[in-house]
């Protein structure tokens, strides 16, 4: 969100616009979509270079976009932007970039040789060889029905308490060119490359149920493989019509009588969605499956943390999209692997059920303290991230560095360049992305700028969404 933007949404934010004084724009402008086809937004603005920081981690001319026109509501929570996480392949930032300063260049060549100079930040990290792992992992705190855990970032190295052979690691679904995936460049002819961090799923199971494979069409699509988003920026579960609908009607009575109804629910009526992926179950935490339907009133809630989203389709061959109620109940690693040449160590994502055995019970106390609060439960909404510590390796963390970041708003991958990139582009689904600072940020930790190959971990604390657009 750049200090030019004039829309409602920008006028409403509390949040410190992106100084275009320092921006070196490149000719380019993007366009991106976000969400789906019934509650899509869009940011728009020119793509250009900045200084960016994170942590104490500093990019020269990194191509950012200054996004001058928004109707989406995440910048009137507390944050001024994104910053992408996706792949470079789906970064139409980066596309418009370089079609803008190499004069629209034919083919991927140029696209896929000029990433670690034009890439989103954590790619370009990666290849420069910045952090120590080419991985970030997340984990979000609840921020209602039961506030609490940890909300967390962390950019090239594991969380420290994480115990790495608990691990389920799957890998990336890549795309094909004839699947609408990045087309290979001719100096790696054979390479296919990954869209977005999403990952083949083996069912979904409801209270311990399998339940039966969706029937819904999608244009271009493999019915033998159901693949899901993992997704940052998504504040839902998100799925199959007719599975979807499955679902609700059994946890919701009023919902079963009548589809158009709101899927109520006792509060305290504990449900167990999961996703089996790499052969283990990762279920939705009951807390995260339900919310409050009416302040005041502790007793009935909705099950509308599970909506409906379109079909597969080609470029977008993921059925389902797990969002934040996901992420509150998993701590997920992304790995990007090798970017340039996937085929030489491929992206995967690892995923660890951070659900405790007693979760149906710690519901039952959230309903009850809600109920002797007035009929509320308590709810917590902090603009992320809000601290950041960088650990260096073999140095003291007793010291502190200090690095500023130019707010980046809209560096996020959004879509995905094909065989000729374009400037102006959209997507059925936002990337991953968290939110980019916009404030001073402090690193508990000896900073040398110089010594990016000692360094092994920046964390940067979340509170629970990653508010992000």
């Amino acid at each position: 969100m750049s200090d030019q933007c004039k829309t409602t949404q920008c006028q409403k934010s509390s949040a410190k616009p992106y100084n275009t004084k320092t921006f070196k724009p490149s000719g380019g402008d993007v366009t991106l979509q976000y969400g789906d086809s019934t509650t899509g937004t869009h940011a728009s603005g020119p793509v250009g270079r900045d200084t960016v920081t994170l942590a104490a981690l500093t990019l020269q001319d990194q191509t950012v976009a200054a996004v001058d026109d928004t109707d989406n509501t995440a910048v009137s929570n507390g944050g001024a932007g994104i910053m992408g996480l996706g792949f470079p392949s789906q970064s139409f930032v980066q596309a418009a970039a370089i079609n803008a300063e190499f004069n629209n260049p034919p083919g991927t060549d140029t696209f896929v040789a000029q990433t670690p100079n034009y890439g989103p930040v954590i790619p370009r990290m990666v290849l420069a060889d910045m952090i120590d792992d080419p991985l970030f992992s997340i984990t979000l705190q609840r921020d209602t029905i039961d506030v609490g855990g940890r909300g967390q970032i962390t950019i090239g190295q594991l969380p420290d308490d994480v115990d790495e052979d608990a691990i389920t690691w799957v890998p990336v679904r890549l795309y094909e060119a004839s699947e609408g995936g990045l087309t290979a460049p001719s100096f790696a002819p054979n390479e296919v490359y990954p869209l977005r961090w999403e990952v083949e799923i083996d069912g979904v199971f409801l209270d311990g149920k399998k339940l039966p494979d969706s029937t819904q069409p999608g244009a271009g699509v493999n019915k033998t493989v159901v693949s899901a988003l993992i997704d940052t920026g998504n504040s839902l579960i998100r799925g199959p019509t007719d599975v979807v609908n499955n679902v609700l009607s059994q946890v919701s009575p009023a919902f079963a009588a009548n589809p158009s109804a709101n899927p109520t629910l006792p509060c305290d009526a504990a449900h167990s969605l999961a996703f089996q992926i790499g052969g283990k179950m990762f279920p939705v935490d009951p807390r995260d499956f339900v919310a409050q339907n009416k302040k005041g009133d502790a007793t009935t809630c909705a099950a509308n943390n599970v909506v409906s989203t379109d079909g597969p389709a080609t470029g977008a061959l993921f059925s389902w999209n797990l969002g934040d109620p996901f992420l509150k109940s998993n701590l997920v690693i992304f790995y990007y692997g090798n970017i340039s040449n996937p085929s030489v160590d491929p992206p995967r994502i690892g995923f660890l059920s951070l659900v405790p055995q007693n979760a149906d019970d710690l519901l039952d106390q959230a309903v009850d303290d809600a109920q002797a609060a007035g009929g509320n439960f308590d709810t917590k909404q902090d603009a992320a991230p809000t601290a950041s510590s960088l650990l260096i390796e073999g140095q003291s963390a007793t010291a502190t560095a200090t690095g500023t970041a130019t707010s980046s708003p809209s560096s996020a991958s959004a879509a995905k360049p094909t065989t000729a990139p374009s400037a102006s582009a959209s997507d059925s689904t936002q990337a991953n992305a968290a939110p980019a600072p916009t404030e001073t940020s402090n690193a508990a930790a000896h900073f040398s700028p110089a010594a990016w190959s000692s360094l092994v971990l920046v964390s940067l604390s979340l509170l629970s969404s990653l508010c992000i657009l």
